[in-house]
């Protein structure tokens, strides 16, 4: 059973919620009696999700495009009228694909600069909405990766943007310190997920390598064994989330049995 952190009835909102890392959260804020918003693009997961998690009274399910100022302001509209606060806020919705400056498409730069809007520029336009939410107390964790303190061949884009995740998060926290508000990153590692696999199937067709290989050889770089699941580091964000952690912000905790050490 997970330890308990005190955060009964405090409003969290999860964005990506439908993915593999964010429906681990939901449920492990939802099994710390947490009132939840959760945010995806896919509405019919994020339905199925939400009903999965019991008393609907605590769960608001909205589905929303969070490249969309409008959509964007609205979300934040639909949480202040339903709740009139936010607690905690975790940013953790991106997208993962190669982008090899190999790639002779014409659209290559434009998916380039996608990734990155999608990864960082969506947790700044939605920070800047809910932050009227936010009371003195309130924690933000933003989604980093190890690849944000590391580099790999071929995700120019998405290891540049979980760098600039990182910097973000730094530069937050001396900005919202003022108002009572920590900001801190998490920096998982290889986690079994549909994007983390479909990665590693890029890899392993890029090296004209099976990907049983290309996973073996991932996993021999960490200090414990096996590839984690999204539910292995849940614990790391509700401990964020918490008062047990009120003296960390500006900080990236890596999550990664081992594989990067910072």
């Amino acid at each position: 059973m997970s330890p308990r952190y005190a955060l009964d009835d405090q409003v969290v909102l999860i964005t990506g919620a439908a993915g593999g890392i964010g429906s681990a959260l939901a449920a492990a804020f939802a099994a710390q009696s947490a009132r939840l918003v959760l945010v995806d693009r896919d509405d019919s997961r994020l339905q199925l999700l939400a009903q999965s998690l019991g008393d609907p009274t605590r769960v608001m399910a909205l589905c929303c495009d969070l490249g969309d100022d409008a959509a964007v302001a609205g979300l934040a509209a639909l949480l202040g009228e339903r709740w009139g606060r936010l607690d905690v806020l975790i940013n953790n919705a991106g997208s993962e694909y190669p982008t090899p400056l190999s790639d002779g498409a014409v659209d290559a730069m434009a998916r380039w600069s996608a990734l990155l809007d999608n990864n960082v520029g969506s947790m700044v336009r939605l920070t800047r909405a809910l932050l009227r939410w936010m009371p003195s107390g309130a924690s933000i964790i933003n989604q980093s990766s190890i690849w944000g303190k590391t580099g790999v061949a071929d995700f120019s884009a998405y290891v540049a943007s979980k760098h600039a995740v990182i910097g973000l998060t730094r530069s937050l926290a001396w900005e919202l310190a003022p108002r009572g508000i920590r900001v801190n990153a998490v920096c998982p590692g290889w986690i079994r997920t549909d994007a983390a696999l479909a990665s590693l199937r890029s890899m392993a067709l890029a090296q004209g390598r099976s990907e049983a290989e290309v996973e073996r050889e991932i996993l021999s770089r960490q200090a414990l064994p096996g590839m984690l699941r999204p539910a292995d580091i849940a614990g790391v964000y509700l401990f964020l989330a918490s008062a047990d952690a009120l003296c960390l912000t500006g900080q990236s905790l890596v999550a990664s049995n081992g594989e990067v050490m910072d």
